[in-house]
């Protein structure tokens, strides 16, 4: 695959990785950089064949990311591993489901989602900054259930499409759990490895893997997740919402033309 690829094809596909994994490391939501750029770079490809590139380059960004996010700042994981495990579950029935979804059937719902999302950040200017769990302590069963309830529901998104999957696990975890934005991150990245591992169980069987490619990027996540986790942890919970405030704003801006594109044409 990549003999055919120009040189030219090749730069852009490694910059759009290492671009992808930064900021996936830092809020979440490089999918919805690199899975553009592998729609334009590889346009033969199947609609399935570019999920499944993505979700390989994907997992190795998120893998580094995760790590140092632990080192750093060691997230609860009494918290984080049933998080996980239920978003791997969702992500394995989400992945089934994805050769007969249409991709294009997504995006007007994605758009309203995160367009609530935005403003209800941007309405709450305090949210994510200090962390004010709920269910905590003394309702353990319901943390721990509605930490699972996120886990499922957002893996399953992520198995079936993906793009803005570590965005919207930041989210949840912050408005719904009340953890601060850096603390979400931490767990997301775990979650978010959990569901791109369970999507690669159902995608590498069915050889929808285009190795090649996927490991160039992944190789250019690895780099992308390390420099943006180190970059995170050491900003703080602050930056972490402002930078989580305007890749919103691109994302929506991205879906709403393409969205647009959709009904018009």
């Amino acid at each position: 695959m990549l003999e055919g690829l120009d040189p030219g094809v090749l730069l852009f596909l490694a910059v759009a990785g290492l671009a992808a994994g930064f900021v996936d490391a830092v809020v979440g939501g490089g999918g919805l950089i690199q899975l553009p750029a592998l729609l334009v770079g590889l346009p033969g490809a199947s609609p399935v064949q570019l999920l499944a590139t993505n979700k390989l380059g994907s997992i190795m960004g998120t893998t580094t990311s995760s790590v140092t996010y632990y080192r750093r700042i060691r997230p609860d994981l009494r918290t984080a591993l049933p998080l996980a495990g239920a978003a791997f579950a969702g992500s394995l029935g989400g992945a089934a489901l994805a050769f007969l979804i249409s991709k294009a059937a997504f995006n007007p719902i994605i758009l309203v989602v995160l367009v609530g999302v935005g403003v209800y950040t941007l309405a709450k200017p305090s949210m994510g900054q200090l962390q004010r769990l709920r269910f905590g302590h003394r309702h353990p069963r319901r943390h721990l259930a509605a930490a699972a309830l996120i886990g499922v529901v957002i893996g399953a998104y992520d198995g079936a499409l993906g793009p803005g999957t570590g965005s919207f696990f930041v989210f949840a975890l912050v408005s719904v759990l009340g953890y601060g934005f850096l603390e979400a991150s931490a767990k997301a990245k775990i979650a978010n490895l959990a569901t791109n591992l369970a999507a690669l169980v159902v995608f590498v069987p069915q050889g929808a893997v285009i190795w090649q490619v996927g490991l160039l990027m992944g190789a250019c996540n690895v780099v992308g997740g390390y420099l943006g986790a180190r970059v995170a942890v050491s900003r703080g919970s602050r930056f972490v919402r402002v930078f989580f405030v305007l890749v919103l704003a691109a994302f929506i801006v991205k879906i709403g033309y393409d969205t647009a594109v959709q009904l018009l044409g």
